[in-house]
This record gives C-alpha cells, structure tokens and sequence, in this order.
C-alpha cells in the first residue's frame, strides 16, 4: 500500500502503485492534470482495459482536465482536502465529463485522513 506523497512527482511516479485496476473496468478516459505553482506540471493519465499510463505533458481531447495549485492538490491525493470541498471553494476546476471524474475517485481513490 502507497502512503502520503511530499510531491506531485512523487504521486505520478507512484500511480501505477495507486491504481485499483478491477475498479476501471469499462473505463476508456485521459484525464489531464495542469497543477501550478512550486512542484506543478501537467501530467496526462490514460486509463484503458483496467490499465493506467501516465505522461508528462498534456494531451487534445482530454476526457477530463483538473486546473489546481500543486501544494492543494498533495492536499486532495494525501485525502486532507475533499474533493467536493474543493470545488466548492474554486480550489479545484474540473472539466469535461463530470461522470468520469467521479469514476476516478474509485481507481485512483485519495488516502484515507
């Protein structure tokens, strides 16, 4: 089992570890990730026949894209912050596929606080 991350690189570099991979079955999505700030990037995350690929960079016609501050996200995948709390208080921007966005939370589940 994965334990907290100090970093974004170090959540990316660890999905594979993080991945529930019979949990995204059926699940055909890139979700794009923009995080700013000291320790951001843009990473691209493909899920594919209950198989997760991960990439620097962005990519067209994302599934889903998350806009956040990279220090609030370690916050969200450390399971300090909630997702929904975070939309609500414009930490977190999500678009495209409101559905698919939600699915990930049961393949790639933040840490239980």
């Amino acid at each position: 089992m994965v334990g907290r991350i100090e970093s974004c690189q170090e959540y990316f570099a660890t999905i594979q570890d993080r991945f529930i991979a019979d949990q995204a079955k059926g699940v055909e999505a890139t979700y794009v990730y923009e995080l700013s700030g000291d320790g951001g990037g843009t990473w691209t995350v493909s899920v594919k026949d209950q198989a997760v690929s991960v990439a620097e960079g962005s990519t067209e016609n994302a599934s889903v894209t998350y806009t956040m501050k990279a220090d609030d996200y370690i916050k969200l995948a450390n399971g300090d912050l909630g997702g929904a709390k975070a939309v609500m208080t414009r930490k977190l921007k999500v678009s495209g596929s409101i559905p698919l966005a939600r699915k990930m939370n049961n393949f790639l589940p933040p840490l239980k606080s």
